[in-house]
């Protein structure tokens, strides 16, 4: 997690340890055990509760993955919204490219499935490699601005503003701009509901 400034990522630190601490707790799961499912180190895992790090996206991403949530839900209480309006300011920024590139999370959905809107923005020469989601994820990405080149499994697929592609994200896959221009795209991830266990491949319900 990119640190844009004192309050804000205090805001999401301290909400992402009390979070996990709280999800742990009421699986009655110790460090180990939660190692074991994320592919977290138990080190990496302290240091998270304790708010004594700034954990990255893909770090996040197989956190939540073990508990059956998205990422959005280890950034905030979970609490029921009729309707809900997050401000601009307020959007969770998760990655930053070494050129200035940007990934937003704007917001995420827990039920039935596990979706998630994200705002990227790549500067040129800028890659992001994801590893694998849990089985039965998928992602639909829009160029809004620029291209884009979606690599899964090994293969290129260049995307130009305009157009869309969708992929299943349950394996190696990444992006990068090979431009000479910003890019800017809309993504959608979902994935299924229920606890993922990296040990075993293996998904089960969610505790609620």
């Amino acid at each position: 997690m990119t640190d844009t400034g004192g309050d804000r990522v205090g805001a999401v630190t301290s909400a992402v340890a009390r979070q996990v601490r709280d999800l742990r707790a009421a699986r009655g799961w110790s460090f180990e055990e939660l190692a074991g499912r994320s592919g977290v180190s138990k080190g990496m895992l302290v240091q998270i509760e304790g708010a004594r790090t700034n954990p990255s996206v893909g770090t996040l991403c197989r956190v939540a993955d073990a508990f059956g949530v998205n990422i959005a839900h280890l950034l905030e209480p979970a609490e029921e919204h009729t309707v809900k309006i997050t401000p601009a300011a307020e959007v969770p920024l998760l990655w930053q490219g070494e050129h200035g590139g940007t990934g937003h999370l704007l917001s995420g959905l827990g039920e039935p499935d596990l979706v998630e809107l994200w705002d990227w923005r790549m500067a040129p020469g800028e890659t992001h490699r994801s590893l694998d989601h849990p089985r039965g994820t998928r992602e639909v990405l829009h160029v809004l601005d620029g291209a884009v080149v979606v690599r899964v499994d090994g293969q290129d697929h260049p995307v130009r503003a305009g157009e869309t592609i969708e992929f299943h994200a349950d394996r190696e896959h990444g992006y990068r701009n090979d431009t000479d221009q910003p890019t800017r795209l809309m993504m959608v991830t979902v994935t299924p509901s229920g606890e993922w266990d990296r040990r075993t491949r293996s998904r089960r319900p969610r505790q609620e």
